[in-house]
Parts: structure tokens; C-alpha cells; sequence
């Protein structure tokens, strides 16, 4: 009997210290994560509360941990009355929807004519059109600027939103693409054989298929054009027609609307004025999350 139970302690010693280094190893990387979340989130958490303080509490040191008097609903209802921020908003909702559109639909399009059809150059082509995602945008910006010159474009949202109607993008191209090539043929064959166009199998068929890949798409270009700063900088002129990017870097520099240089510091407005801005793109990242990862994850199956 002795024998036995002795015989089992060594077997027993191996299993407790493979759970207790197993336990080490999960709260260790939890840990980590915990660690990191917070680091992440601090800034954040640094904007909402630097938003609702004086601008003396802003700069006190040491600084305090929540605002000893609330200044939130001053602190914001200044920044919309200092500055045209709910026209900027506009004006930043208007170029994010059309070229969010433009950018989503022609990129799908382009990208269902790389996957499903064979033509002489295909790949060649396919290949220069990745190739164009190591062009920085500062090789392309001053031919750009001069052909939208040319087309009377300057000081006006064209130059935003059309070019998001041919292609969308060489990214999206190839995550639409990617995706597509992971739908199964058969599908195509099965509709042809019920007498389907082309269209109608990429309508009902393939765009339906593609929704985790669409939202990915959506998620990252609505991003995207909503921060975009230098495209508005760089085209739009008239103070009425920033937007919020470009409005942001205006409030930082002006005061009372542009009429006058700031004399003090306005960081307090700044950081609210930030937190309007980055809220849309968190809320819209929160809610298509689930899409967005199963996007990303399915991306790729097949090349």
C-alpha cells in the first residue's frame, strides 16, 4: 500500500506544478493585458477629463484627478459658439458619406472583376495596382492639386469624394478581392445556370456573401475620411467649409470664430473639441466590432 500512494507522489508532483505553471502563465499574460488596456486607455480617459476643467486646473501641478469644479457643459457649448463646429461637423458628415459610398461600392466592383474574371494581364495588373500603395501621398499631391486646378475643383469637396468613385483605393481593392476569392465558384455556376448576368450574381450573390468584408471596409474608410487632414487642408480655403480635422488645427490657432489670435493657451477646448470629434468613430467601431473582426480574420483564406 505504502509503495503505491509513494509511487503515485512523483506523478502528482508533475500534474500540481503543471497547473500551477500553467495558472502563472494565464494570470501573467491577463496581467499584461490589464497593464496595456489601462496604458492605452489613459490618454483617452486624460481627454474626457481635461475637457471638463479650467484652463488654471489644466495646468496645475500636481495635476488633479477629476475636475474640482465642472466646467463640461461650459467648455463645450464655448467651443460650438467660438468656433462654427456644428457647420464643420456638417461639412465632415457630407464628405465622409459620399466618399464612404463612392469608396465602398467601386472598390467592391473592382475587386469582384479581379476574383471572378479572367482577362489577358490580369494579375500584371492587379499587381500594379498594389504597387501604388508605396507611392506616398507627397509624390502624387502636387500633380494632383494641379489637375483638380485644372478642373476649377479647388475650394470645393470634389476633390474629397470623386476620387473615392474610381476604385476606392488599392487596399480596399485587395481586401475586397481577397475575400471575394474565398466564395466558392460554384455559387457563380449555379446562377449562370438560372440564367444570372454578371451583375445580378455580384448583386445578390456575392455583396450579400461579403457583409463581414463590406463592414471592415466601412469601418475603416468612414475612419479615415472622418480624420482625413491633409486632403481638406490642402484644398479648402474658406473657413465655412472645413472640416473637423482641418477645424481643429483652426481652433488651436484662432479665437471668437478667426477674428483674433489667442493670447492663452486653449487647450481645455481643444480636448473637448477632440472628443466630439473622435466620438463618432468610436461608437461606429463599438457597434460594427463583430463584423469587423470576422472581416479581417476571413480575409485571406485563399489567395
Amino acid at each position: 500500500m505504502s509503495q503505491q500512494v509513494v509511487g503515485r507522489k512523483p506523478g502528482q508532483r508533475h500534474t500540481r506544478s503543471w497547473m500551477v505553471t500553467q495558472i502563472s502563465k494565464v494570470s501573467l499574460l491577463y496581467l499584461i493585458i490589464t497593464v496595456g488596456a489601462i496604458a492605452s486607455m489613459m490618454p483617452f480617459f486624460w481627454t474626457v477629463v481635461s475637457s471638463g476643467k479650467t484652463i488654471s486646473e489644466l495646468y496645475r501641478y500636481p495635476p488633479t484627478f477629476w475636475p474640482e469644479s465642472t466646467q463640461f457643459v461650459k467648455n463645450y457649448s464655448e467651443v460650438w459658439t467660438t468656433v462654427p463646429f456644428g457647420r464643420w461637423l456638417l461639412n465632415t458628415t457630407w464628405v465622409t458619406t459620399w466618399a464612404l459610398v463612392g469608396g465602398t461600392l467601386s472598390s467592391a466592383i473592382v475587386a469582384y472583376g479581379f476574383s471572378r474574371f479572367r482577362f489577358p494581364g490580369r494579375d500584371a495588373f492587379f499587381f500594379v495596382t498594389l504597387g501604388t500603395l508605396m507611392l506616398p501621398v507627397e509624390v502624387t499631391l502636387i500633380p494632383t492639386y494641379l489637375l483638380f486646378g485644372k478642373f476649377n475643383w479647388i475650394d470645393t469637396y470634389y476633390p474629397l469624394i470623386v476620387p473615392a468613385w474610381f476604385g476606392g483605393g488599392a487596399f480596399n481593392i485587395f481586401l475586397m478581392r481577397q475575400f471575394m476569392l474565398s466564395i466558392p465558384y460554384d455559387l457563380d455556376e449555379a446562377a449562370r445556370i438560372d440564367g444570372a448576368s454578371s451583375w445580378r450574381i455580384l448583386w445578390q450573390i456575392i455583396l450579400p456573401l461579403s457583409k463581414p468584408a463590406l463592414a471592415t471596409l466601412a469601418t475603416l474608410g468612414f475612419i479615415g475620411n472622418w480624420n482625413n487632414f491633409l486632403g481638406p487642408l490642402i484644398f479648402l480655403n474658406t473657413e465655412s467649409k472645413y472640416t473637423v480635422a482641418v477645424g481643429l488645427r483652426y481652433l488651436q490657432s484662432t479665437f471668437a470664430g478667426g477674428s483674433a489670435v489667442v493670447s492663452r493657451p486653449q487647450d481645455h477646448l481643444l480636448m473637448a473639441a477632440a472628443l466630439m470629434v473622435a466620438l463618432p468613430c468610436l461608437i461606429l467601431f463599438f457597434v460594427g466590432q463583430r463584423y469587423f473582426v470576422e472581416g479581417i480574420a476571413t480575409t485571406g483564406l485563399k489567395g
